[in-house]
């Protein structure tokens, strides 16, 4: 299901696809912009969801603390 764990993101990943499961530890909604941190047994790892992707955003707006993600 998952490809990476949070705790094993780095720049060598960067602009690669990754899936990440875990708990939502925090969400802020930012007026325009959605931050999640999702939370993992390998580390915490801060997701941005921006309103030009409306399935995303719209399910992250739902989102609250300790969701399974």
């Amino acid at each position: 299901m998952r490809s990476h764990y949070c705790g094993q993101l780095n720049a060598a990943l960067d602009g690669q696809i990754v899936t990440l499961c875990g708990w939502a530890h925090r969400r802020r909604d930012h007026g325009g912009v959605i931050f999640i941190d999702l939370r993992d047994h390998e580390g915490l790892v801060q997701c941005v969801i921006e309103p030009d992707n409306a399935t995303a955003f719209k399910a992250a707006e739902g989102v609250r603390y300790e969701y399974c993600l």
